[in-house]
């Protein structure tokens, strides 16, 4: 999972957390709530639960999904907060996100796209891949060649796939099913 690793600090206690001073690359997942924060250099992907903080002297290069995200150093990549995102006066974002409630403190820097909306478990328009086949009529393999090659519109959730029923009708309307 970590390749160039200098050193890692765990602080494990009865509320789960977590903090990397260190310079890690990989893909990082948990599947229960953690407060993880990272004041080292990291590459890869996130995706968390509970709170992921971004100390000032971090450096991130990873797509991330968390519930709630506090930013203060440097992320390059997309971002899902499931909850809130606050991007603090040191932070520097590069990247879209996507959240219900943004708070950006003055001086804080963001180049890229928002989308502020409830997030798809919040709407019930979220499908699962069956759902999506089915809603089609296209075979269960075939949805998930396509979401693994990035030719439909679709989020990882953990090692499945979820559709927003709105972007797939849309996807389906512009002519891109076979």
């Amino acid at each position: 999972m970590a390749l160039g690793r200098k050193a890692v600090n765990k602080q494990e206690s009865e509320d789960k957390s977590i903090e990397i001073n260190a310079q890690m690359q990989g893909s990082l997942s948990f599947n229960d709530p953690v407060n993880l924060k990272i004041n080292g250099e990291f590459t890869g992907s996130l995706e968390t639960k509970g709170t992921l903080t971004i100390g000032s002297g971090g450096s991130v290069n990873a797509n991330i999904t968390g519930d709630n995200i506090v930013i203060a150093g440097k992320v390059n990549g997309d971002i899902v907060a499931n909850v809130m995102l606050v991007l603090m006066p040191t932070a520097v974002l590069t990247g879209d996100i996507r959240t219900p409630k943004l708070n950006i403190v003055e001086g804080a820097i963001f180049q890229g796209n928002c989308q502020m909306a409830g997030l798809y478990e919040d709407t019930g328009d979220l499908l699962g891949i069956d759902e999506v086949a089915k809603y089609l009529e296209i075979d269960l393999q075939e949805i998930e060649a396509l979401a693994n090659a990035g030719k439909i519109p679709a989020r990882k959730h953990g090692k499945t796939w979820k559709f927003e029923r709105g972007t797939i009708d849309e996807w389906a309307a512009s002519g891109k099913v076979d």
